[in-house]
């Protein structure tokens, strides 16, 4: 379980791929720190299990599913990744629960600079669309942020944005994204349990008429 709050902004230096999996070697020293091997750490989101750990650096391996669903796929040796450790017992949930598991991936579609802050503008797919609410958390390349603005539940096509402040732009490795960009996206644990309940409800009226 993660917070969604980076600890570190990491650096992806090695990807060796096989058919249907890879194994990344991620330069991390705040995050290998006590690191042990079967710990998790989230690389831009995706919860990934340590295989080895080095004084700097660990490497994880990534299956064909997360390979599929999330940016991981592209992914290559000079990448800068968010890395965040897994959340301790007793410790402050500054930002929301995050699982780490990805929901999808989003493309972004345009940035606004204001006077202290850039909203960042994605696409959404429709499968996604109802489980973003505004106002409510969602994870970007494992990074906690506040949904500031989304589409309306009948556009032809969905989006949503956040707004970064300056820290999140200078510590994290959404700060250097281009339009275009392509994301990890988890949304809120809450919402798709909801709409897995209401699927059942559904389901069930319509058997009982």
């Amino acid at each position: 379980m993660f917070t969604g709050i980076i600890e570190e902004l990491g650096e992806v230096v090695a990807v060796d791929r096989d058919v249907d999996a890879a194994r990344l070697t991620v330069r991390g020293p705040l995050a290998v720190t006590g690191a042990r091997i079967g710990d998790s750490i989230a690389v831009s989101g995706v919860c990934l299990t340590v295989v080895t750990a080095g004084d700097e650096s660990f490497t994880a391996d990534v299956m064909a599913q997360t390979l599929a669903m999330s940016s991981l796929d592209t992914v290559e040796a000079g990448r800068r990744v968010n890395l965040e450790r897994a959340a301790q017992v007793g410790d402050r949930l500054g930002g929301h629960i995050v699982q780490g598991h990805v929901d999808g991936t989003a493309t972004l579609l345009s940035l606004t600079d204001g006077s202290a802050w850039r909203v960042l503008r994605f696409a959404l797919s429709a499968g996604l669309a109802p489980l973003v609410v505004d106002k409510g958390s969602i994870a970007v390349d494992g990074v906690s942020l506040t949904v500031s603005s989304l589409s309306e539940p009948d556009a032809s096509e969905h989006w949503f944005e956040v707004s970064l402040i300056p820290e999140t732009l200078s510590v994290t490795s959404l700060g250097s994204l281009a339009i275009g960009a392509v994301v990890n996206i988890e949304t809120d644990i809450l919402a798709r349990h909801v709409e897995r309940m209401l699927a059942f409800r559904t389901h069930s009226e319509r058997n009982a008429s």
